[in-house]
């Protein structure tokens, strides 16, 4: 089996981690282990939480790419049928049943690391906690929410419905896409609250998975609280601005632990929580172990974007349960306190998480002639006939097509890059405000979905300096990559400076032998940090669709790859998508659009069925790592 291991890493197959790890769990007498192990490493470092034992047979191992190999791994390991591979990996001392300690734990015909295991059973036991009613006087409450949110009574208001889920349940989950108000509501929300404490001081916080989230969200949710016309007092009771999850809960350099645990609780009465699709299993059962017993969390984000880099899709697995639909006792309390009749679920019965969701349906952003609205729904619909038309039609106003067929399409995504950042590099030049700078160059946006490649952020970001500087907006010279005007992007977290991975700074020069980074900050000031303080960081004319998560520009423009990869899927066009507030460019060929409209992106894992079940498997404190 060691040979299989080995080919399999040459053939970049699996990681020469998952080949160790292998190694380190099992003997050479226990092939069938070490077959499973190195599938099971290889599955989590694609965000995976487990490996369902139905996945280990020819036809699935190495997800098909390999059939020779595949058969050739399963036949080492005795051709076992699912029922053998069960008795093979529970006579291993490194595989219980979770009953005791060990690395591996084989749970309902799935194979999980035992962390992960451990995380995903707290998670479920979280969310499916029988809660008792919160006290709250409801006519009461329905006036503060008719308030907040007047408005007709024949339309149902989701946003008010959202508010309502949120008042009168510990734990709430708003998922809803662009435009939809999500941080109007709660904003609402919390003036509501506000209202409803009766002079009870709440410590309120915010947190998101980035600073780049934090800081939209800090700007967003001030600007939303302006508009409510609160007094002074209820202003300075108010959070002012959102920190980075590692943040809240205080990481230490180096290590898994966390300053806030289960021993160790957060001061805090109400926790906000945005982007939350981007939370990882891991870090959310991080959250779950640090919340006091008094306190409400508030989940925000959108179900359809992409999930976490890291393991899990938490957010997308619990929302499932958002089309069973509210508990009969759940939507006649909704119907007293907003005035509004909702639709009964599929069963009529509703499982028990579903009466802490509320899905925002109604874009306030995107009106029905909108080309990136009605292009964000075929995708999310899985619509690729219906994508493809609008696409190619080129009657969307807001909508720009280039199909990638030739080297004179490459060089017009290059010339309209140049077009993109001419006014922010001509404010470079001209030496105006840093503020106006990044104003401006936040304004538009080249978004990527490889890394690597002419089609990809290096080999963008080359080529666009390359083609500024042709055009006379850079002066390169002869400092590396230290001139005016260049954006960085921090890649690499340093909480002494207050910046963190994706925060994006431009690069200006103060006099001739000073130059330093200006970096927005949630209030709206300017952080400036020397050239040579600057932790790890890389050009930014280019960036993933990962990294754009939690920001959103006026013209966004999208390049995919002119062939299938397979991290092309329906989540990242989407997201990048709906990263365009007024205007999207896309360059990519009709095949590669079908293609990531018909590939939903699949996190194999057991919270969907844990939280059905109504109780999840016994967990171990989350901040014992």
């Amino acid at each position: 089996m060691e040979a299989i291991l080995a080919e399999a890493q040459r053939l970049r197959l699996w990681r020469p981690l998952d080949v160790q790890f292998a190694l380190m769990l099992a003997t050479p007498a226990e092939p069938a282990l070490m077959l499973a192990c190195a599938q099971l490493s290889a599955d989590a470092g694609a965000g995976h939480t487990c490996l369902p034992l139905a996945l280990l047979t020819p036809e699935r191992l190495f997800d098909g790419r390999m059939p020779p190999l595949a058969q050739q791994a399963w036949l080492l390991a005795g051709s076992p049928s699912q029922a053998d591979w069960q008795h093979r990996l529970l006579a291993s001392p490194a595989v219980s049943d979770g009953s005791r300690p060990t690395p591996l734990v084989l749970d309902n015909q799935r194979l999980y690391l035992q962390r992960m295991w451990r995380d995903e059973g707290a998670v479920a036991q979280f969310f499916n906690r029988a809660r008792p009613p919160m006290d709250g006087d409801e006519a009461r409450i329905a006036a503060v929410l008719a308030r907040y949110f007047p408005g007709d009574a024949a339309v149902i208001d989701w946003q008010k419905i959202a508010a309502a889920v949120a008042i009168t349940h510990p734990v709430a989950l708003i998922s809803g896409g662009p435009g939809t108000g999500k941080t109007s509501t709660v904003a609402k929300l919390l003036a509501a609250l506000l209202q409803l404490s009766d002079g009870r001081r709440l410590r309120m916080l915010m947190a998101a998975p980035t600073g780049k989230a934090a800081a939209r969200l800090s700007e967003s949710l001030g600007l939303a609280l302006q508009r409510l016309g609160l007094d002074e007092e209820q202003k300075q009771r108010l959070p002012r601005e959102a920190i980075t999850l590692h943040r809240l809960l205080g990481a230490q350099p180096n290590s898994q632990r966390m300053r806030y645990h289960r021993g160790n609780p957060l001061h805090v009465d109400i926790l906000i929580i945005d982007e939350a699709s981007m939370v990882d299993l891991p870090m959310m059962a991080n959250v779950i172990a640090a919340l006091p017993p008094q306190a409400r969390v508030i989940f925000l984000g959108d179900r359809c974007q992409l999930s976490s880099v890291e393991a899990g899709a938490v957010l997308g697995d619990i929302c499932q349960f958002a089309e069973a639909g509210y508990s009969p006792a759940r939507r006649a309390q909704l119907a007293r306190l907003t005035g509004f009749t909702l639709p009964a679920g599929g069963d009529g019965n509703g499982y028990g998480v579903a009466d802490s969701l509320c899905l925002l349906r109604k874009s306030y952003r995107f009106d029905e002639g909108s080309g990136i609205g009605r292009l964000a729904n075929a995708i999310n619909a899985g619509d690729g006939k219906g994508a493809l038309g609008l696409l190619q039609a080129g009657t969307a106003a807001d909508v720009d097509y280039t199909p990638l067929r030739a080297a004179a399409d490459y060089q017009r995504l290059l010339d309209d890059c140049v077009s993109g950042y001419r006014d922010y590099l001509q404010r470079v030049r001209g030496q105006d405000a840093p503020a106006a700078i990044l104003d401006s160059f936040n304004r538009f946006r080249l978004l990527c979905a490889l890394r690597e490649g002419p089609f990809g952020v290096a080999g963008l970001n080359d080529r666009i300096e390359q083609a500024l500087s042709r055009a006379g907006l850079l002066s390169l010279g002869n400092v590396g990559r230290g001139y005016a005007g260049r954006p960085v992007m921090i890649v690499r977290n340093a909480p002494s400076l207050g910046l963190y991975n994706g925060d994006i700074g431009i690069l200006l020069r103060e006099d001739e032998q000073t130059l330093r980074v200006h970096f927005s900050l949630p209030n709206g000031g300017i952080r400036a940090v020397p050239l040579s303080r600057l932790p790890e960081h890389e050009t930014a004319f280019a960036m993933t669709v990962h990294k754009s998560q939690g920001s959103e520009f006026q013209h966004t423009a999208l390049v995919l790859p002119n062939q299938i990869v397979p991290v092309l899927t329906r989540e990242l066009l989407y997201t990048a998508v709906t990263r365009a507030r007024a205007r999207l460019s896309l360059y990519a060929t009709d095949e590669v659009v079908q293609y990531a409209i018909a590939t939903r992106t699949q996190r194999r894992s057991g919270l969907i069925e844990r939280l059905a079940a109504g109780a999840a498997a016994p967990a171990q404190p989350s901040d014992v790592r």
